[in-house]
C-alpha cells in the first residue's frame, strides 16, 4: 500500500509525525503541498492533514481522480470529516487490516455565469457580498419554474453538507447516503417559504439575480466567486470517497451531536455563526486571522469569539512561547 500525505506549508511537525508512524508500519508515502493527478494515481490512499477546510480543499482538486481519502486533524479532537493526530496510528492499523468502509459522498458540480467552479463537498451558498442585505433571485429545477424569492441568500446542499451550514439555516436533518440534493432559503420575506428537497439527478438553476450588493457563490466556504447572473448545480459524477473507521461515532451519533450545534446556532448572531464556520474551515486561528478571513471588524469579532467561548463552542489555544499570542479552534 502507498499513501499519498497531503499537508499545507506550516504544519510540518504533524507531517512528519505521521510520515514516522507509516514507516514503522513498513507503508510507502509521499509527502507533498500540491500534488498532481499523477501523484494521486500511484497512491492507494490519501491523506489530508489539517482541519475540515484542509480536507475539502484536497475534495476540491480531485476531478477524474477518484482515491480514498482521510482526514487527519492537527489537534487531538475529531470531527465530521477528521481524525485526531494521537489516534492515527491506531486508524492507519484499521486500515491495513481492511476495518474500514468507503462512504461515497455526492459533490455538486457548479458552474458559475458559464465558468465551472471546484466540486462542494458540502454546499454552495449564495449570498450578497455584504451581510444583512435582500437578494432577489429565480429558482428553477430541470428548468421548471419553482418560485421567486428574496430574501438574506440561499443555499444548495449535498446530505454530507445538510448538518452543517444548511441545518444552522433551518434545514432539515437527512441521512447522508440519500440520495437527494437541499435547497435551503434564507430568512425568507415569504413567511410560508420552506426547504426544498430534489432528486441528486436533478439540474438546478439559479438566475435573474437583483441585490444592492453584488452576489457571490461560496464553495464549501472557502472559496468566493462573483455571480452577476447564472448559477447552475447538478451531481458530479465522480463522489468523494471518504474512509470511515470501524468503531468510529456512529451516523446517529455524529447526527445527534450536530442537532445540537444547529440548535445553539440557531440562537446565536450572523457573526458568531460565521466566526464558528470559518474555524471550522480553516482551523486554529488568531482573532486578526478570524477578522481577515471572515471579513468582520475587530470588534465584531472580539465579541463572537467570547460568546462562542461562553458557549464553549471553541476554546483558547496559548502559544508556548508567547503567551500574549493566541489562537482559537473548534472545541
Amino acid at each position: 500500500m502507498k499513501a499519498l500525505i497531503i499537508s499545507r506549508k506550516g504544519i510540518r511537525k504533524g507531517t512528519l509525525s505521521i510520515a514516522h508512524t507509516l514507516e514503522e508500519l513498513n507503508i510507502d508515502n509521499e509527502i507533498s503541498d500540491n500534488p498532481t493527478p499523477e501523484d494521486f494515481s500511484k497512491a492507494d490512499i490519501a491523506i489530508a492533514i489539517g482541519g475540515d477546510g484542509d480536507v475539502l480543499k484536497v475534495v476540491h482538486s480531485l476531478k477524474s481522480e477518484s482515491i480514498p481519502l482521510l482526514g487527519v486533524s492537527e489537534s487531538d479532537g475529531e470531527s465530521f470529516l477528521t481524525v485526531g493526530i494521537s489516534n492515527f496510528k491506531e486508524a492507519i492499523k484499521k486500515i491495513v487490516k481492511s476495518e474500514f468502509w468507503v462512504e461515497e459522498a455526492v459533490r455538486l458540480k457548479i458552474t458559475v455565469d458559464g465558468i465551472e467552479l471546484p466540486p462542494a463537498l458540502n454546499e454552495v451558498a449564495l449570498f450578497p457580498s455584504k451581510s444583512a442585505t435582500l437578494m432577489e433571485y429565480l429558482l428553477k429545477v430541470n428548468g421548471e419554474y419553482m418560485w421567486r424569492d428574496y430574501g438574506d441568500g440561499l443555499i444548495l446542499s449535498t446530505p454530507t453538507g445538510a448538518t452543517a451550514y444548511a441545518m444552522s439555516a433551518g434545514g432539515p436533518m437527512v441521512h447522508p447516503l440519500a440520495d437527494v440534493i437541499l435547497i435551503v432559503p434564507v430568512n425568507s420575506l415569504d413567511v410560508t417559504r420552506r426547504p426544498l428537497i430534489v432528486s441528486d439527478s436533478a439540474d438546478i438553476e439559479v438566475e435573474d439575480l437583483g441585490s444592492r450588493y453584488e452576489c457571490e457563490a461560496i464553495v464549501d466556504g472557502t472559496l468566493r466567486v462573483k455571480v452577476k447572473k447564472h448559477l447552475s448545480i447538478s451531481k458530479m459524477s465522480l463522489p468523494a470517497k471518504l474512509i470511515r473507521l470501524q468503531g468510529s461515532s456512529s451516523t446517529q451519533q455524529k447526527l445527534t451531536q450536530k442537532v445540537k450545534l444547529a440548535e445553539e446556532l440557531q440562537k446565536m448572531p450572523p457573526s458568531a455563526k460565521l466566526v464558528l464556520q470559518t474555524l471550522k474551515y480553516e482551523g486554529p486561528l488568531s482573532q486578526k486571522n478570524i477578522s481577515e478571513k471572515a471579513m468582520l471588524p475587530d470588534r465584531t469579532t472580539r465579541l463572537a469569539i467570547s460568546l462562542l467561548l461562553e458557549k464553549k463552542l471553541v476554546k483558547r489555544l496559548q502559544s508556548l512561547r508567547d503567551a500574549r499570542h493566541k489562537t482559537y479552534q473548534i472545541a
